[in-house]
């Protein structure tokens, strides 16, 4: 059975719970598929991480991410934080440290 590595972002605000409902859906997709399965893995990487160390994700961030087959992320964007700081330290961080082109949605 096909195996398939999911990096799990939540982010902020509805994110984490958009993305827990989410799971929820790949999980039922593929037992009832059969054929292949999801090993998930949480990434705390927010504002509430950016108000705990200064920082969204850690320095090593991008390196953790490469194994994964996807990345499944929610919302990012806190009234406390500012949106350059949430934008340019994580999800464009991201997408230009993962030479990602698209953001599907």
């Amino acid at each position: 059975m096909k195996s398939y590595r999911i990096a799990a972002i939540g982010g902020d605000g509805i994110g984490p719970e958009v993305v827990a409902a989410g799971l929820e859906v790949l999980d039922a997709t593929a037992s009832a598929d059969g054929g292949f399965s999801f090993e998930v893995t949480g990434f705390d990487w927010g504002s509430d991480r950016y108000r705990a160390t200064g920082r969204m994700m850690p320095d090593d961030g991008i390196d953790q991410l490469r194994p994964f087959d996807a990345i499944y992320f929610g919302a990012v964007g806190d009234p406390d934080v500012p949106d350059h700081v949430t934008l340019w330290e994580l999800r464009l961080k991201i997408c230009q440290g993962l030479d990602q082109y698209a953001n599907v949605r």
